[in-house]
């Protein structure tokens, strides 16, 4: 990470023309600090004569030192997962609506990053993960996420069964409507609502959670980030495996999926006294009382 920052790239909520207002309030108070600014090429098309540089999300990663992204937390994933290997921190301003990953709101917008341009943020690192499709051993697809991948049914007719192995170890056979391997970050995401445990972001961990098992015994687990996980399919009609809601690829009967740690992280800036736990009082309603 390179601190000052000099050159900031601004990247809204694809197909939001709302975000055009805020957005341009920023890029003219960046500009005022003397810093240089560069718009997503796809937020561009929603700004009216837009006076800033227009870049490809690959070409803002060998540019730029920050890159601000006004969305949800679906569209910081989407920014996380392409700039992680360029190491380019990111900060998140909410326009969704729970915002786990984009924690600025756009009235506090400008304070906040005021002091974040002045070094006053925590820096925090945020684990990718990657799956490979194998057909007859060979790979036919490769994608990557920053909360989990999901091996699920396409229909509601029929369940289906694979078998899961862990660095090579059998685990189970499962029948289920589907499997979830989350990380911490996605951990507040799918896997939450299909019962798996809340995962604090800097766990070093992967979280397996079945979606509806056909068993009481089967239970969420938890495994270290190294693990290799590796799911091969038994039983199968219409399935497929997505990536963040984002990337999906249709499977078919003994495809076998792996699931491994991506070595490049995510990088996540955050105002100072920034909380986790706060942020889950916040976001959960904890803080309500009955």
């Amino acid at each position: 990470m390179k601190f000052p920052f000099k050159n900031v790239a601004l990247i809204g909520k694809h197909n939001a023309p709302e975000i055009a207002v805020p957005l341009l309030r920023l890029a003219e108070f960046l500009t005022s600090r003397g810093l240089t600014v560069v718009v997503d090429s796809l937020t561009a098309g929603n700004l009216k004569d837009n006076p800033y540089q227009a870049m490809s999300l690959e070409e803002m990663g060998k540019a730029v030192d920050l890159a601000i992204v006004l969305g949800g937390d679906g569209t910081m994933l989407n920014i996380a997962r392409t700039l992680s290997p360029c190491n380019i921190p990111l900060v998140g301003v909410n326009q969704g609506r729970l915002g786990f990953l984009t924690d600025l709101t756009l009235d506090n917008m400008l304070d906040s990053i005021t002091a974040m341009l002045d070094g006053k943020f925590i820096t925090e690192q945020r684990l990718l993960i990657s799956a490979r499709v194998l057909r007859d051993d060979v790979e036919i697809f490769r994608a990557s996420a920053f909360n989990e991948v999901v091996v699920h049914r396409n229909n509601i007719g029929s369940m289906i069964e694979f078998e899961v192995r862990i660095d090579g170890e059998y685990l189970y056979n499962q029948r289920a409507d589907g499997l979830i391997i989350a990380t911490p970050t996605g951990s507040t995401a799918y896997a939450m609502s299909s019962g798996g445990p809340i995962l604090h972001p800097g766990l070093d961990v992967l979280e397996l959670v079945p979606v509806c098992p056909h068993t009481l015994s089967n239970r969420p687990l938890v495994v270290k980030s190294s693990s290799e996980i590796e799911i091969l399919l038994h039983r199968t009609g219409d399935m497929s495996v997505r990536f963040d809601s984002h990337t999906s690829y249709e499977l078919q009967l003994h495809d076998k999926i792996i699931v491994t740690r991506l070595p490049d992280t995510a990088c996540l800036l955050h105002p100072a006294g920034h909380s986790y736990y706060h942020t889950l009082r916040e976001k959960l309603l904890w803080n309500q009382t009955l």
